[in-house]
């Protein structure tokens, strides 16, 4: 673009000549690429950014200010952002200049170590959900699941059906994406009822029809219950030929029935419980299913082969599927797949290994369970809501009003989930156990 004094601004390697702008522009009929933007001019960029000039130290006093003002509370929260310790070797190694500086691994020969680290991650998957394709990976739980979506309509393409059906208790935040995704491929979403906090398989069968080309469950739920119907389910699926896909996470796959074997088709999830810590939106998405889907992935594919010397080698594989090669004829428009992250889990794993990893897994239902049972001896409370097993957090109901209770356990410095007049959801992991005693403490003041 050139600026009111004639100066040309913007990027210095935009390929464009004032010749081709002036010719793009009488094409559609607009006198200055500026016509082509509506913003208000209250933020409009007019040169000057009005920041007063200052030197590094009181930059950083200001900001220490700043972030003083942040209110210091030990977190019980959960609801799909779920923290476990991080070892401080995974930032170490990954903040290696060849992990950081690495986009998508276009040119093997130079990545091979990201490479080989995404395939193993890869490889954890298999393992953890018994399904033999993982991608590597998707932005978080929410997109993965409509991927999953989108895969169930494609393999239904032609025949009738255009309908996901999806738990009464699901985060807000996934059904939105889920929403948004369906909503441009013409298809519709259908909820179905919880029974004690799990799955009503007489209402679901009711539900499930022709007209289904998914059934998507979880284990553990958005409320911490452990799903103990899953095969039941998968099989409510497959009578009716849609597919079954199953939400988890990496900590909980350790432990939990192993997706294959309960006749889930699709796995989904969060993975970034392991390497990432809470981000508060950002995640790591979960993407694992039969080899018969293979070619309808989304996302990148590792692969393992041999080259002109015979040696292992590892590089990016069936790519045909993917949007920068097949546009719109594309199994899926994710690009950035959060790779970094997937490595960084990665790490984690193999960090804990597969004892600490299922005593960790282990440690997410007794601490639960635990914490639930004291809570459930102070006058006031009940706790679990649900009679099932929970992994890592549970529901508890209030005599008195929750958003008091809630605000009162933040005077006192600890976060809870608030979810309605009577009810508060608690997470308890392995960042958090050692202030336990304090929490149950604050709940015997409040309630």
């Amino acid at each position: 673009m050139t600026a009111g004094n004639g100066r040309r601004v913007g990027s210095p390697y935009a390929p464009h000549t004032d010749a081709d702008e002036a010719a793009m522009l009488d094409a559609i009929g607009a006198e200055s690429a500026e016509d082509l933007f509506d913003i208000p001019e209250d933020v409009r960029f007019d040169g000057e950014f009005g920041i007063e000039p200052t030197d590094e130290q009181e930059l950083r006093q200001s900001i220490a200010d700043l972030f003083a003002k942040n209110d210091d509370l030990v977190e019980f929260l959960g609801r799909g952002h779920h923290a476990h310790y991080v070892p401080s070797l995974v930032s170490d190694l990954s903040r290696r200049s060849e992990f950081l500086t690495s986009y998508t691994q276009y040119q093997p020969e130079i990545t091979q170590g990201f490479l080989q680290v995404l395939f193993e991650y890869q490889s954890m998957l298999v393992e953890l959900t018994g399904l033999p394709v993982a991608n590597c990976s998707m932005y978080d739980a929410a997109t993965a699941l409509a991927e999953a979506a989108l895969l169930a309509n494609r393999l239904r393409r032609g025949a009738s059906g255009h309908r996901v059906l999806v738990p009464e208790h699901i985060h807000e935040g996934r059904l939105g994406v889920l929403e948004n995704y369906l909503d441009g491929a013409a298809m519709e979403i259908g909820e179905y009822p919880m029974d004690d906090g799990a799955v009503d398989i007489d209402a679901l069968a009711d539900l499930v029809d022709d007209e289904t080309v998914m059934v998507y469950a979880e284990s553990p739920t958005v409320r911490g219950v452990i799903e103990e119907n899953l095969t039941q389910i998968g099989d409510i699926a497959h009578e009716n030929e849609a597919l079954f896909c199953l939400g988890s996470d990496v900590v909980a796959l350790a432990l939990l029935e192993e997706p294959a074997s309960v006749g889930a088709d699709v796995v989904v999830g969060e993975a970034g419980a392991l390497g990432l810590g809470t981000a508060y939106g950002m995640g790591l998405g979960i993407f694992a299913t039969r080899e018969k889907f293979l070619r309808q992935v989304p996302g990148r594919l590792v692969g393992v082969s041999e080259d002109a010397a015979d040696m292992r080698a590892f590089t990016l594989t069936l790519q045909t599927r993917e949007q920068h090669i097949r546009k719109e004829r594309a199994t899926s428009n994710i690009c950035t797949n959060q790779a970094w992250v997937a490595l960084r889990t990665a790490m984690h794993m193999a960090w804990l290994g597969p004892d600490r990893l299922v005593k960790l897994a282990t440690s997410a239902v007794t601490d639960a369970r635990d914490l639930a049972q004291r809570l459930d001896d102070i006058s006031g409370i009940q706790a679990p809501v649900y009679g099932r097993h929970h992994f890592r957090e549970f529901v508890a109901h209030t005599d008195q009003p929750a958003p008091a209770i809630v605000e009162d356990l933040a005077d006192r410095g600890f976060a809870v989930h608030l979810l309605d007049d009577h009810h508060v959801q608690v997470c308890v992991s392995d960042v958090n156990a050692n202030a336990v005693d304090d929490l149950v403490a604050a709940f015997e003041e409040v309630a």
